[in-house]
């Protein structure tokens, strides 16, 4: 798959909004899972959007960012982004970006491509 490569990140206060994203250079035509997780300091990586294209497009989310984050994909540029609104102080993490033939549920460990990671700080 080529190296991962997170864009986006920075600081911004709380109910503000941020946009990463994520190049995939290496990505080959086909079917591809796509997805965001993030690790707070001292916390465990864990999932926060995933995209799986195929025919279609399915997307799941983590129940705390429902109705505030949104992933989608462009498959031309193999690029994914995702569009973070209404940011609280407890999505302050470095956020990751994945890829794999399947998408293997929200926990880090069904996947083995990662990028390098952007920081997202949520402050006042």
């Amino acid at each position: 798959q080529g190296v991962l490569v997170e864009s986006g990140g920075g600081s911004v206060q709380p109910g503000g909004s941020l946009r990463l994203s994520c190049a995939a250079p290496g990505v080959t035509a086909g079917s591809w899972c796509m997805g965001w997780f993030r690790q707070a300091p001292g916390k465990e990586r864990e999932g926060v959007a995933l995209i799986y294209t195929d025919i279609g497009d399915t997307y799941y989310y983590a129940d705390s960012v429902k109705g505030r984050f949104t992933i989608s994909r462009d498959n031309a540029r193999n690029m994914m982004s995702l569009q973070m609104n209404s940011l609280k102080p407890e999505d302050t993490a470095m956020y990751y970006c994945t890829i794999a033939k399947s998408c293997r549920g929200m926990s880090p460990s069904g996947y083995s491509y990662w990028g390098q990671g952007t920081q997202v700080t949520v402050s006042s």
